[in-house]
């Protein structure tokens, strides 16, 4: 990567640092005596970041002021770079925790890798911002999310009236980035937007009109246009060279009374990647399901196969049995009534191994369908949660139940780890999946299918009972996700 070096080429940039360097410096030294409405704005943006990075994490600040963001995050590694020599000091007094650096971010060196390199308002004030996101880049791995804040150009002028009245602290010229601007620019630096979403329409704190506008209206069309913050959440471009080569794969096979399907299975399921292993897990069949995939084990020794008698109830149950026995680098699920053909899973396979996605969903609602394969009511039950989920996650989610969901072993941990945020809600597995997949701010994609008819059995599933059962966990995700 070619470095650019502003001190030798540009004596724009020269006096540009020097004037900025000077302004915050005298800003630190008056930030004791400061009394304007920013404690609120800060209070919130730590709030909205906290339920973005995990604690614990490796975490690196550019812009960090006197490092209390950084502090609040928990990280087991923080460091803070601020090119402000009077503010770096209070910084180490406040959050002697925290390694604290001195330097300009377009000339920042550092020897380690972070999980979350954040950018908090930072934009706004720098003089080549494609050039610091293309040095962020050695600061990264794969699985490292960068995280920016900005200000909306809309409140351009709301912002020099706040500083006329001494509500805001005083600011040199800004760049009035918008977020087309920015995704811009991060692509070009090598990454991509994971999401993006709008924050705080009221930045003063005013007990319950300041909770009503921004931890709901916010969200909310059309008053998220008015929002003050946007909030930009990005990945390293995928490189074929970091990935794994050959991973193996682990398909999980839910399968309660579904024996006339066992031997399909069987015969359709490719090998994929390094090697391909099923594990089935039967769910109390009032058929011979178990019987079936016994002998289907037996009649077929050159298949890798596991079976296991489920527990407890539900698809959600089985799947995270299938899952805590797989052995493979990446996680298939697999219905075992075949409506989405197995011939399809390398396709999966395929977008996750290249690094295209780090969760790969599949799609009923493109092509056209055979006949029997949903009913009237069931497409416009997935279609209405395909919107609402969609809106929940910041990410295009078109078919929520969608049976086949490809991840991660590794990542599927993580989502493990953290789910108690959420709780045990989810008896089908889907939105287990997709609401942590989402919270630990992975790539999503999806892969259209053509969905068939079955051949064998009837839907476990019930329209309106489930439908209602879905409509519930929508709104319980409102408040876990969305309204935070």
């Amino acid at each position: 990567m070619i470095k650019t070096n502003f001190n030798k080429i540009d004596i724009g940039y020269k006096n540009y640092q020097k004037t900025r360097i000077t302004h915050w410096d005298h800003i630190a030294q008056k930030s004791d005596r400061w009394t304007g409405c920013g404690g609120y704005y800060h209070k919130r943006l730590q709030d909205i970041l906290q339920f973005v990075v995990p604690p614990g994490q490796r975490i690196m600040e550019i812009g960090c002021g006197q490092g209390d963001l950084l502090a609040s995050l928990k990280p087991s590694y923080g460091v803070g770079v601020d090119f402000s020599p009077e503010t770096i000091e209070i910084a180490k007094k406040c959050n002697p925790g925290l390694e604290l650096i001195q330097t300009d971010a377009h000339e920042l060196d550092v020897n380690a890798k972070f999980d979350f390199v954040i950018l908090s308002d930072l934009v706004n004030d720098l003089w080549d911002v494609q050039s610091v996101l293309q040095n962020i880049k050695s600061f990264t791995t794969p699985k490292s999310r960068i995280i920016i804040t900005s200000y909306s150009r809309l409140w351009e002028l709301p912002f020099l009236v706040f500083r006329k009245l001494r509500l805001a602290k005083p600011a040199l010229f800004q760049n009035w980035l918008t977020v087309e601007d920015i995704d811009g620019m991060l692509s070009l630096a090598g990454f991509e937007v994971v999401r993006q979403w709008d924050e705080m329409i009221w930045p003063l704190r005013t007990p319950l009109i300041d909770t009503l506008f921004n931890r709901y209206l916010a969200k909310i069309w059309p008053f998220k246009i008015f929002a003050l913050t946007h909030v930009i959440i990005a990945k390293p471009r995928a490189n074929q060279s970091t990935l794994p080569a050959a991973p193996k794969v682990s398909v999980i096979v839910p399968a309660r009374n579904e024996a006339g399907n066992i031997d399909r299975i069987f015969a359709t399921v490719p090998e994929m990647g390094g090697g391909t292993e099923l594990i089935f897990v039967e769910g109390h069949s009032t058929d011979n399901t178990y019987q079936a995939i016994e002998k289907a084990i037996n009649a077929n020794p050159h298949r890798r196969a596991k079976l296991l008698r489920q527990e407890g109830k539900g698809k959600g149950d089985a799947v995270r049995l299938g899952f805590k026995h797989a052995t493979g680098d990446i996680l298939m699920i697999l219905d075992a009534d075949l409506t989405v053909p197995p011939e399809d899973l390398p396709r999966f396979y395929d977008v996750l191994a290249s690094g295209k996605a780090e969760f790969v969903n599949g799609v009923r609602l493109v092509y056209p369908m055979e006949k029997e394969a949903m009913r009237f009511f069931n497409v416009l039950g997935n279609k209405f949660f395909s919107l609402a989920f969609s809106w929940l996650l910041g990410q295009p989610i078109k078919d929520t139940l969608c049976g086949t969901k490809v991840l991660w072993k590794a990542d599927y941990e993580r989502i493990a780890a953290n789910r108690s945020y959420f709780g045990d809600f989810d008896p089908f597995g889907d939105f287990d999946l997709l609401f942590g997949a989402a919270k630990l701010n992975l790539k999503i994609m999806e892969i259209p299918i053509r969905y068939r008819e079955r051949t064998y059995g009837t839907t476990n599933i019930s329209r309106w009972k489930h439908g209602w059962l879905l409509l519930r966990m929508v709104i319980f995700a409102a408040g876990k996700i969305k309204f935070v």
